[in-house]
């Protein structure tokens, strides 16, 4: 019998080079590593069009403006209280603060519709008719240092991640929601213009925080809807966190769009 001319060790050699170099380089198969994808790229839900608010409750609050000192549902403290029960709209008027209650924490209770775009690959962009107001949502971003406070802040999104059971504990937050599924846009929102909770005055401060979740179904009418839960944090002003859930009804079209002024009344 003629014997291999390749001893066993310098086979084994050439066959484990001759593998290497059909698996390529180091960090893939046959080529570098693959780009990672934008925010708008591995969203995992669309958000963008119109929406409409739909107002099944808190009707009293939402759809008229308050009476004065009626801020059943706020968990305002004594100090709080005593800035709401001095509501003056006229003043707000006057100093041009007509905006108070179109801010962060409160303009997605303001009944009206939403469009939602992405203005670039890393900023979902919200506008409402109700107030005119524009909300950017910087996924890549961080709070600019020294900047201004203004009405909607600054906000920073994240897509959150898949949780594990039937919901996800809050306890930082003091609140509960039920388990996303990995749909969940999160938003938090810091360097806020003092505004109102409600028209007729419920103070938030500069130091308010604010959480929001959203969560995107489809009905089995071909129905789709998006479930906001906002949860603000107000060390100055709130007992406790402030919770709502809001819910919006996409449309077709821009039919029903009317952007408005804010109003103090």
């Amino acid at each position: 019998m003629k014997r291999n001319l390749l001893s066993r060790p310098l086979a084994c050699a050439v066959f484990f080079s001759a593998a290497l170099t059909a698996q390529g380089p180091p960090g893939g198969r046959g080529g570098p590593p693959p780009v990672p994808k934008t925010p708008k790229q591995a969203a995992p839900v669309d958000l963008t069009g119109y929406w409409v608010s739909v107002v099944t409750e808190d009707w009293r609050w939402r759809m008229v403006t308050p009476i004065k000192g009626d801020f059943a549902g706020v968990p305002l403290n004594p100090a709080a209280r005593k800035i709401g029960e001095a509501w003056d709209p006229a003043k707000d008027e006057a100093a041009g603060e007509q905006c108070r209650a179109y801010g962060a924490p409160a303009i997605m209770r303001v009944p009206g519709r939403v469009h939602i775009t992405w203005q670039d690959d890393n900023t979902l962009k919200v506008e409402t008719d109700s107030g005119t107001q524009t909300r950017l949502f910087h996924f890549n971003g961080k709070p600019p240092e020294n900047a201004k406070p203004d009405w909607q802040g600054y906000s920073q999104a994240n897509w959150e991640r898949p949780v594990r059971g039937e919901g996800v504990s809050l306890a930082a937050l003091g609140a509960y929601r039920e388990g996303n599924k990995g749909r969940s846009l999160e938003v938090v929102t810091t360097q806020l213009r003092p505004g109102y909770y409600r028209k007729n005055g419920a103070p938030y401060s500069a130091n308010a925080v604010v959480n929001e979740f959203y969560d995107l179904s489809k009905e089995p009418n071909g129905d789709t809807w998006f479930h906001v839960t906002t949860i603000v944090k107000d060390p100055q002003y709130l007992e406790e966190p402030f919770v709502t859930s809001t819910d919006f009804k996409k449309q077709p079209d821009a039919a029903g769009w009317n952007p408005s002024p804010c109003t103090s009344r």
